[in-house]
């Protein structure tokens, strides 16, 4: 694609990508290796984007989403800053009840890893920089989208111009494009805020993950590589205020007042980050050649630890879509692409965000007959095999109708139905065949 792009000029794409975040570069990655031809318009300059101090959170990547990476070609630039998860403890905070998760229980493999964000960043990165067909516009804006024949065209704020036949918007929770296209969201304030920091310990970790539920805020601690461990810890706005306002040392007794001497002394290293959180859901995932990918379509609380790896499924199922269509000669962005896309990633949207505001609702609080149900609930799970071999599967991605790309090929080819949910044909929405390319 020519780079000599002059304001006022016209490029034409199969693609326009909104957001050059972790979603918007694995969408890009995906359909680049597939040969369409793209632009991706991202706000910021992509090198800030992997500056140190820019995102201090950790992802948790599920085993799915791990084939999905490594089929892009991204996780070998991935795995040696990619923490084994070996085992889960979930319990509400006084309570001798609660779940452990052991991945022996489902097999060989860890049951996911915990990533630094800036890693994933860089790799995806690495993984978009050498395909042909990808013009990358950053930083640059989308001021305007107008329907037109066979394509959507979109202005940017500088004054260039793009036609595409599809936009996917992959832009997070609180998209301007999304906005700028007219579809509504629902949207529930926690009134939380998300304290994300790094923590060196004495004693390793062992692959162990934690989730401890307090009425105040689930409190997460995520291994990382080494001695050393991510938190994530949802506290109420006001007291979050407060923590802001503590120095390191007085922050790090609260930590450890929160979490035990499990790891012996505790240290911070960096700095702490401060998110708000907020359930976004978007009253429709598609408009005409329009499809919203990830946080733009649902943006979920982060207390089960799914929220990119629900992405990265929109991200899957998408570029399956665009594929086989461009393969066959079809337009990606017709109404039968975006229905089959939408119906692909309704169920699976709609579950998790009413899984995890339903478990965050139910556990921030302290009346005690709620409390009673909590600990009978975690202990009855803790007790039934199956049930924990089906939650385990489930967050790890295993479960459903996953994308060619998240499956695992030595078990179920692709012309066989996987998880829960059989696949259907074509005519049914899903394809289970052969891919085509011209």
């Amino acid at each position: 694609m020519d780079k000599r792009w002059a304001a006022g000029e016209r490029q034409r794409v199969e693609v326009a990508i909104a957001g050059g975040g972790l979603t918007g570069l694995a969408l890009a990655a995906a359909l680049g290796r597939a040969g369409a031809r793209l632009a991706l318009v991202e706000q910021a300059p992509l090198a800030s984007l992997v500056e140190p101090e820019h995102d201090g959170r950790v992802t948790a990547v599920a085993r799915g989403s791990q084939r999905f990476l490594a089929s892009i070609g991204a996780w070998p630039a991935i795995a040696a800053d990619a923490e084994p998860i070996l085992e889960i403890l979930v319990g509400e905070a006084g309570s001798p009840l609660g779940v452990r998760y052991d991945h022996r229980e489902v097999g060989a493999e860890p049951l996911g890893w915990i990533v630094p964000n800036r890693t994933l960043r860089l790799a995806l990165q690495g993984a978009i920089a050498e395909l042909p067909d990808l013009e990358v516009l950053a930083p640059a804006r989308i001021a305007g989208v107008e329907p037109g024949s066979g394509a959507l065209g979109i202005t940017l704020a500088d004054g260039r111009t793009l036609e595409a036949e599809l936009l996917a918007v992959c832009e997070g929770r609180l998209s301007p494009t999304r906005e700028l296209l007219g579809i509504a969201d629902r949207r529930f304030d926690y009134r939380e805020l998300a304290i994300v920091c790094t923590l060196r310990h004495e004693r390793p970790h062992r692959g162990r993950a934690v989730e401890r539920f307090f009425p105040d805020g689930p409190f997460a601690v995520l291994p990382m590589r080494g001695c050393r461990s991510s938190i994530v810890w949802a506290l109420e706005a006001e007291k979050a205020a407060r923590m802001r306002d503590l120095d390191d040392r007085d922050f790090a007794a609260e930590v450890e007042e929160r979490f035990g001497d499990l790891l012996g002394g505790i240290e911070l290293e960096g700095r702490r980050h401060y998110y708000p959180l907020v359930l976004v859901e978007a009253e429709r995932v598609v408009a005409p050649r329009v499809a919203l990918v990830g946080d733009a379509a649902r943006g979920i609380h982060p207390i089960a630890g799914q929220g990119w790896n629900l992405a990265l499924r929109d991200v899957a199922a998408l570029a399956e879509v665009v594929e086989e269509r461009l393969g066959l000669g079809l337009d990606p962005g017709d109404p039968a692409a975006l229905d089959r896309y939408a119906a692909w990633r309704s169920f699976d949207g709609l579950a998790l965000v009413s899984i995890c505001h339903g478990i965050e609702r139910l556990f921030s609080n302290d009346l005690e007959p709620l409390k009673v149900l909590r600990n009978l609930g975690l202990g009855l799970v803790e007790r039934l095999p199956p049930a924990k071999r089906f939650f385990m599967r489930h967050a790890m991605g295993l479960l459903g109708e996953l994308p060619r790309s998240m499956r695992d090929p030595l078990r179920a080819p692709a012309s066989e139905p996987v998880g829960l949910f059989p696949a259907r044909s074509v005519q049914g929405g899903f394809s289970t065949g052969p891919r085509f390319r011209s």
